[in-house]
């Protein structure tokens, strides 16, 4: 059983810094990309910031100059970095990525999510 566990989050004061931790755990082969999207409500995940296994980064918009991305790729441990937090970085982060198996199948896997409440 593949599994992504998120650490990290709660409350953060405005303008204050945020990081997150997630490892993934359970058989497989690799993992690629790994990466963290954010859910408010009323809307959909929105991608924040992804990295690959080789160090190709995506990063959103949204996210550009306010977060960052890095990753143990021994440990399979992704971990994300806020900078500055206003309000509306308040919300559920997700943590996903992509397993493969030695037959080259994958399958995205999503974390439950971790609560992130900005206050001002």
């Amino acid at each position: 059983q593949v599994q992504l566990v998120e650490s990290g989050g709660g409350l953060v004061q405005a303008g204050e810094d945020l990081r997150l931790t997630c490892a993934a755990t359970g058989t497989f082969h690799t993992v690629n990309r790994m990466g963290w999207y954010r859910q408010t409500p009323g809307r959909a995940r929105d991608h924040l910031i992804s990295m690959y296994k080789n160090g190709q980064i995506d990063v959103s918009d949204s996210a550009m100059g306010r977060f960052n991305i890095t990753r143990d790729n021994e440990k399979n441990v992704v971990f994300l970095q806020g900078h500055g937090l206003r309000s509306e970085d308040s919300g559920v982060y997700v943590c996903t990525a992509r397993f493969y198996e030695l037959d080259f199948n994958y399958r995205n896997v999503w974390g439950q999510g971790i609560q992130v409440t900005v206050s001002s």
